[in-house]
């Protein structure tokens, strides 16, 4: 059993986890999917950015398989008096590490040691992160690779985690990358880290471990094997409106795993109460408030839904890292004949779209009362395109106006047994509109699609044709699929205010 840098900061966050990842690796759910895929290469493209800030390091190749060859390699480029190594790899007590930048200290004015005020000679440790700030799970990545690397002989001063600057914007404003210094907690931890491992591999030899659900399995990030573990049964109490993994360990830590555990005298939320007794009846709630959140909604109707990219290294003026921005749009309107008229784009080019939605927007909705949404998202991006666009600043402020928000009209007036806590579109569509889902599209979240419009517009000249053509598709059905489901909800919902 070898560890390494990722395996030893799974086991922190869950010894079960490791032990599948190590004995199931080919598991389905450690397959990657397309929105992993692009979290990869952003980490690698900031990786390759923070590279450009040590100008003539020495790059550690080969295959991440071919272990020994790299080990060989660094120590030969050490010993070869190389100032800068990127991707060094080093082992020791069965745990292999790659380190992002290791960088000499050396000479006067080059690098001060904080935690011991001097100057020094030894090596700066940088592990670079895709990050907008350095994060509390970063220590023990970084830690376990200052321990390997000691252990490998070299004499490490400080150790820094390099970070996206949220002050940052596209293309020029400040600097893209910054650095925290970790040095004293790195140190502090240090101690910890054999042990750790020496736990990890120990597990590793035996059975899967036993492991209570907890916190932990959404912390720092949720675990691909949640459904392995957590029960699936609709009452159990992360099933509950508005708990997730951390309230529902704090419900389970009080002996309350099932929703019919929750003592009479706690106080719940509305729609929780609203659930509780949807469930008990096993039939869908009505309440007679419904008929009055439904009268601002009693005008000349537009829907509309937007999709973004998200990208960690900005592409657009006055960006900011993983800044969302509006790159797509589906809009309904009623015709006033019981009809509906459509209006959609999809921006096509890695030039900023932005100007171009924004007018394209204002014209499709300029004979709308009211616009509904599906939660305050839409919001958000308009008030972002009023900075970004600011010469349709005005129209767009007008259009934020006429914004209606159709998820708190579902959340506090309806609730059906097969919403299971959520009140998500895809969670509610169903359940109140039989015939209409998502289940016969291509793309069927947000994510994915962010991913998907990035890759048409970043990275086209590696897209066939006929590919781009069907992704272009895929995308457009998605984002029709939203706003034609808040033409159905809306309607559904005044049947039931109807009686």
């Amino acid at each position: 059993m070898v560890l390494s840098k990722s395996r030893f900061t799974a086991g922190i966050q869950c010894h079960k986890l490791l032990w599948w990842k190590v004995h199931e690796p080919l598991a389905v759910e450690l397959q990657p999917d397309k929105v992993l895929l692009d979290r990869f290469d952003q980490g690698r493209q900031v990786g390759e950015l923070a590279r450009e800030r040590f100008p003539g390091g020495v790059l550690i190749t080969g295959p991440h398989g071919a272990i020994a060859e790299r080990v060989h390699a660094t120590h030969e480029a050490i010993e070869g008096g190389a100032h800068t190594i990127f991707e060094g790899t080093f082992v020791a007590n069965n745990t292999q590490v790659m380190v992002d930048v290791l960088t000499r200290i050396k000479g006067e004015g080059r690098v001060r040691v904080q935690d011991e005020g001097r100057l020094g000679e030894g090596w700066r440790m940088v592990e670079a992160k895709m990050t907008s700030s350095q994060k509390d799970e970063h220590l023990p990545d970084a830690t376990v690779q200052l321990h390997i690397v000691k252990e490998n002989g070299l004499d490490v001063r400080a150790v820094e985690i390099m970070h996206l600057n949220p002050e940052f914007r596209h293309p020029d404003q400040g600097e893209l990358l910054i650095s925290t210094d970790v040095t004293s907690p790195a140190r502090e931890l240090l101690p910890t880290i054999p042990g750790r491992i020496a736990a990890q591999l120990a597990m590793l030899g035996g059975p899967l471990p036993e492991v209570n659900i907890g916190a932990h399995c959404a912390e720092p990030r949720e675990c691909p094997f949640v459904e392995r573990c957590w029960p699936q049964k609709a009452d159990h109490i992360k099933k509950l409106y508005n708990v997730g993994y951390k309230r529902a360990a704090e419900y389970m830590s009080a002996g309350v795993h099932s929703v019919w555990d929750i003592p009479p005298k706690k106080k719940l939320p509305p729609a929780a109460q609203r659930q509780l007794r949807s469930m008990k009846e096993n039939a869908l709630i009505v309440e007679p408030s419904l008929k009055d959140a439904l009268k601002d909604f009693d005008v000349r109707m537009g829907f509309l839904d937007f999709e973004t990219i998200n990208r960690a290294v900005p592409v657009w003026p006055g960006m900011k890292p993983w800044e969302q921005a509006a790159a797509q749009f589906s809009y309904h309107e009623s015709d006033g004949t019981g009809g509906h008229r459509h209006a959609e784009y999809l921006a096509d080019g890695s030039e900023d779209c932005r100007p171009e939605l924004a007018q394209l927007m204002i014209e499709a909705t300029q004979g709308a009362e009211r616009v509904a949404t599906y939660s305050a998202f839409e919001k958000t991006r308009i008030r972002g395109l009023q900075e970004t666009v600011p010469k349709l600043r005005d129209e767009l402020k007008a259009l934020e106006e006429k914004l209606i928000d159709l998820l708190p009209v579902v959340r506090d007036h309806v609730y059906h047994p097969d919403f299971h806590g959520s009140f998500s579109i895809k969670a509610v569509l169903n359940p109140l509109v039989p015939d209409l889902s998502y289940d016969d599209l291509i793309i069927v979240d947000g994510l994915t699609a962010s991913v998907e419009i990035a890759r048409l517009l970043f990275v086209a000249q590696k897209i066939a044709p006929e590919e781009r053509a069907r992704v272009r598709k895929d995308l457009l059905a998605y984002c029709e699929r939203d706003t034609f489901a808040m033409v159905r909800l809306l309607a559904r919902l005044r049947e039931l205010a109807r009686g």
